[in-house]
């Protein structure tokens, strides 16, 4: 597959920024030869991993590399996977981004159509192509040259409160419609069933859109690429999550974003939710008392009678920004992280929430010992599984820019919001979020050669 960049390319909101601004800059240079092939030079990385554990892992792993390479300092930066996108648009203009950052795997496909990063290949193969996911390394493939390298991966699934299903006589929700009426009758008990987000600084909306359209085989994007909000599929998908929250979810979920969803399941208020094995250290910081009473169980269907088919993977990435002047100290930190000591640490950081990319380490008695992977052997037997069939959302036809477009610019939780506060018709709404989207995504030229 072969990008053909266009001369402009929107990032945040309306603002269109010039690939020619930003391709510019940054004069690339080689480390430092010392004479003895020492690595130097000064690098910065971001990183969002917000989270104590995992945040404290990888700065470890920055000063030990720097301790074995004396002349090369690592300056670590760590933003909100959303501010993350904020912040790499608008820098690029003025060549504000570092020499290696972590990346949703939407983006990469828009950092790629910008000009940004560099083609990784050379590290992949130090590190061993057949060791990655075949899956991971392809969602950001341009023909030969692969742009990131998949660090580790997680997937969507449904998370359930187990205790306050037993209290209620209720089953593990099979169905859409089985979610509805568990949810109902735990309200009634003065419970949340499910929280609804819809907060446009945040993904949320996208996401639980896309869960009941792929649940059913369906996909918010067709397969040339257009945005399709107005299938019959998407019209029920928007129709249910809208229902869901005005009958089901607290009013203040109509601006949540992942965190403020998240917490809410952290804390207990909520008995369902959707995400990945992150849940465990997030009830385990907050809410300690009930891990003995969560699991993970695959996400519903339109129909029970559906086909299993893949929801929402992440395979979350790394990329060697254009514009460093020390890519090679970039690409060699990078490949530190992969040593297997530093690799099982970070794992362990977040263990059943992270999934190994790299195989091996998932073999080990280091990682097989983890006391929360034993506890969640059926939640992490559930996330694999879900790892294995799904893709990043919109990559159901393959990587593109168009599914970063329509995951990163909130376009359909301001639909949602437009429905819910103004009463528009979920068609009229859906229409209009439709043609802007697919406006948007003619400043985007992609050429296949197959």
């Amino acid at each position: 597959m072969k990008l053909k960049k266009t001369l402009m390319s929107l990032f945040t909101g309306a603002a269109v920024l010039s690939l020619a601004a930003c391709g510019g800059g940054g004069k690339t240079e080689k480390a430092a030869d010392t004479g003895s092939g020492e690595l130097s030079g000064d690098i910065v990385m971001w990183h969002s991993f917000t989270q104590g554990p995992r945040l404290e892992s990888i700065q470890k792993s920055a000063e030990e590399f720097m301790e074995e390479h004396p002349k090369v300092k690592i300056k670590i930066e760590t933003f909100s996977w959303s501010d993350f996108y904020t912040k790499w648009t608008t820098g690029l203009a003025n060549g504000n981004v570092p020499d290696i950052s972590t990346a949703l795997p939407n983006q990469v496909m828009e950092m790629v159509n910008a000009d940004a990063v560099v083609p990784l290949n050379d590290t992949i193969d130090k590190l061993g192509a057949s060791k990655f996911n075949e899956t991971a390394l392809n969602e950001a493939k341009v023909g030969d040259n692969y742009y990131s390298v998949p660090l580790y991966s997680h997937a969507q699934v449904m998370w359930v409160r187990t205790d306050l299903l037993k209290k209620h006589g209720l089953e593990v929700p099979k169905t859409w419609d089985d979610l509805y009426e568990a949810s109902k009758k735990l309200k009634e008990s003065g419970v949340y069933g499910v929280s609804v987000p819809f907060g446009t600084n945040d993904l949320m909306g996208t996401r639980f859109l896309n869960f009941y359209v792929r649940s059913a085989g369906g996909s918010l994007l067709t397969k040339d690429l257009k945005a399709d909000l107005t299938s019959d599929l998407a019209q029920e998908g928007i129709k249910y999550w809208v229902k869901m929250y005005k009958e089901i979810s607290p009013q203040d979920s109509l601006n949540f974003n992942v965190l403020q969803q998240a917490t809410l399941f952290y804390q207990g208020q909520t008995a369902f939710d959707f995400n990945s094995g992150f849940h465990i250290g997030g009830v385990e910081a907050n809410s300690p008392q009930l891990l003995d009473s969560i699991d993970a169980y695959p996400m519903p269907k339109v129909k029970e009678s559906d086909k299993d088919y893949g929801i929402e993977t992440s395979n979350i990435p790394m990329v060697v920004w254009k514009n460093s002047k020390y890519p090679e100290v970039a690409k060699a930190f990078m490949e530190y992280l992969f040593e297997e000591d530093n690799y099982l640490e970070f794992l362990d950081s977040t263990p059943v929430g992270m999934l190994p990319a790299f195989s091996g380490v998932s073999d080990t008695d280091e990682y097989k010992s983890n006391e929360t992977r034993k506890k969640f052997q059926h939640a992490e037997e559930v996330i694999l599984k879900a790892v294995a069939s799904g893709t990043a959302i919109g990559y159901e036809n393959g990587p593109s820019v168009q599914a970063g477009m329509l995951t990163n610019q909130h376009i359909i939780e301001q639909m949602f919001q437009d429905i819910i506060t103004n009463g528009t018709d979920p068609m009229k709404a859906a229409k209009a979020a439709e043609k802007q989207l697919n406006d948007l995504f003619e400043t985007v030229i992609v050429e296949i050669d197959k």
